[in-house]
């Protein structure tokens, strides 16, 4: 008998939990045109789960064709495929836009070394992107660490005939690893420029990574309004090897560091965006734009940089197709050229698209790697960011919580304006920086379901600014 009145009670309270939690779902339940879009929605993911292109497309582009730095034959082998699979996705029209990009070559593999205790130690270095190289035999000197561009100021003509060490790590305390990288980035991009203009013999920077590891980073630097007389070498070193000569400085800071690289700034070259779109069927003349970049840095194979974004971006019309899904307005994919030094092809992408009077009224850039989804960070007016946030309950299903102000990509940003309504599709950001601009980026550290959650989150969002933007925000040209 008590074991008779604990299962009812039991089974009460079970029936009372399930009725409340009903009430609680049915309170923020869904209207009609939503449980519609959820439907849809899921119809995306269960499609780019279960019939997804991106990942044999993402083994083709970077195990066939491999790193893309602009002006490279890599590039515009990366173009022709480009053409190639979008054409096999069966948009409506496909064409390539002309760029004029820079043409920056590593040369032979840089050597560094130093020797410390009577011991010998070679340093795995890479060249930043648009450095001058060393003389034939390299450059011998000196050390100053600093950890700042303030700092190295500070230090005035005590720079000259040194090398100048950049050692400041990112801040492993942000979640974000974004912001910590924004944090360190100004000393790889200015660290020369600073240090050339007080003779400076060179600098080396500590490469923009969480880890610590063997593997440099190579990325874009400037040397700003220096004058080409006082241009000094830069190379990156691994976070490891930068770590181990902050010790061996503190122990000898009379060692002299070695360092090699044959890198050179060849005539800019002619190059392509590739471009794709589905017709709108109501206005076509408005334009969502979804895109990633094409080219990348050459040291590995270009697959999270930004290879996932190319092929995510492509899926998303690939997905639309496969569903029958017909955009009211025009939905254009690009392959957008020489982000990584220059950013060459956003730039011409937007001047046609102002030349030709297009109205673009929103774009997608998937340019953060291929990990999980996390959401999207969106830049638009206050009332088309309330828009987009009352999608949360749509989304977070599939773990797009985030949906917060901010910026959203460097190839679609020169399309901002008052009424465009721009995103960047955010993935997990905690293992990028492991691999970003190194010799690791390559197909085999991208997974496939990863990747394939990515194109349906993308796909969902364009679904969604497709349908609602225009009617609820936009005013009509």
């Amino acid at each position: 008998m008590k074991k008779l009145s604990l299962l009812l009670l039991f089974t009460f309270l079970w029936v009372s939990c399930d009725q409340k939690q009903k009430k609680i779902i049915n309170k923020k339940g869904l209207s009609s045109e939503e449980k519609i879009d959820s439907t849809k929605i899921k119809t995306l993911f269960n499609s780019a789960l279960t019939q997804s292109k991106s990942y044999e497309w993402l083994r083709d582009l970077t195990q066939n064709i491999g790193g893309r730095l602009s002006g490279s034959p890599e590039a515009q082998k990366a173009v022709e495929w480009g053409k190639k699979v979008m054409k096999e996705v069966g948009l409506d029209s496909v064409w390539l836009q002309p760029v004029m990009v820079p043409h920056w070559v590593r040369g032979e593999k840089e050597i560094a070394n130093y020797t410390s205790n009577g011991i010998k130690k070679n340093v795995p270095i890479c060249a930043l992107g648009f450095s001058v190289a060393t003389p034939k035999a390299g450059i011998l000197a000196e050390v100053i660490e600093v950890k700042s561009l303030d700092e190295a100021r500070a230090l005035g003509n005590k720079m000259k005939g040194k090398i100048i060490f950049f050692n400041r790590s990112f801040d492993n305390t942000l979640i974000n690893t974004f912001k910590a990288y924004g944090g360190c980035v100004d000393q790889r991009v200015r660290g020369a420029a600073v240090c050339g203009e007080f003779g400076a013999k060179g600098v080396i920077v500590r490469s923009m990574t969480n880890s610590v590891d063997d593997y440099p980073h190579t990325g874009t630097m400037s040397y700003g309004n220096l004058p080409k007389e006082k241009y000094i070498p830069a190379a990156a070193i691994s976070s490891r090897a930068a770590n181990v000569l902050s010790d061996d400085l503190k122990l000898n800071p009379n060692l002299k560091f070695h360092f090699k690289q044959s890198c050179k700034t060849l005539p800019d070259a002619p190059s392509f965006n590739v471009v794709g779109e589905i017709k709108g069927t109501e206005t076509p003349e408005n334009i969502f734009v979804v895109g990633g970049h094409l080219d990348s840095w050459d040291l590995g194979e270009g697959a999270h940089d930004d290879g996932t974004g190319v092929v995510q971006s492509l899926e998303v019309a690939y997905l639309f197709k496969k569903n029958n899904i017909k955009p009211k307005n025009t939905l254009r994919v690009v392959f957008f050229m020489n982000e990584e030094n220059g950013t060459r092809g956003a730039k011409k992408y937007a001047e046609l698209a102002k030349l030709n009077k297009e109205n673009h009224i929103g774009g997608l850039e998937s340019d953060a790697g291929g990990h999980t989804p996390r959401g999207f960070s969106i830049d638009a007016n206050s009332v088309n960011t309330k828009l987009l946030q009352s999608w949360k309950k749509l989304l977070s299903p599939y773990g797009l919580h985030d949906l917060d102000k901010g910026g959203s990509g460097a190839d679609i940003s020169p399309l901002r304006g008052e009424n465009v309504t721009l995103v960047g599709y955010r993935p997990d950001s905690q293992r990028y920086f492991d691999y970003h601009h190194t010799s690791r980026d390559t197909f085999d550290k991208v997974n496939k379901r990863e990747l394939e959650l990515g194109s349906a989150s993308m796909a969902s969002i364009i679904y969604l600014m497709d349908k609602y933007l225009y009617s609820n925000t936009m005013v009509k040209p």
